[in-house]
């Protein structure tokens, strides 16, 4: 059994190379709520959603990389963004830890994205900047 990874031991970039990379034919993996996810996103995301808010409180998502494995081979080249970062480093270290060996941290997340306006998808429009 091989030991489970920290977040220290997940690469993470930022969204100047998460740009480059998808450019190059990276995946890109949004796990934010798909609330988030339907008030704009990075053009061509998946949305699997790592957390899910609850009356109680944040609670993470138990199917979380089930279900990413049913879209995505543990082989794929992904970038994997939240909105801050933080939720996608967690999520980054599960999927490397289940065997998703090119799959790389977006820090800053999609509020990074926005902030150097890059492109963005907004709900039933076409993709805007901002």
């Amino acid at each position: 059994m091989s030991p489970t990874l920290r977040s220290e031991a997940v690469e993470t970039v930022d969204v100047h190379a998460a740009k480059h990379l998808m450019c190059s034919g990276h995946r890109y993996l949004d796990v934010r709520t798909v609330d988030e996810f339907n008030k704009g996103h990075l053009e061509n995301a998946i949305n699997i959603p790592y957390m899910f808010f609850t009356p109680l409180g944040r609670e993470k998502n138990p199917k979380f990389v089930e279900q990413v494995s049913l879209v995505c081979h543990k082989d794929d080249h992904i970038v994997v963004g939240c909105q801050s970062g933080m939720r996608s480093l967690q999520a980054t270290v599960d999927l490397v830890n289940a065997g998703f060996k090119h799959a790389k941290n977006m820090g800053g997340g999609y509020a990074a994205w926005l902030e150097n306006g890059f492109v963005v998808k907004k709900r039933e429009e076409e993709p805007l900047h901002v």
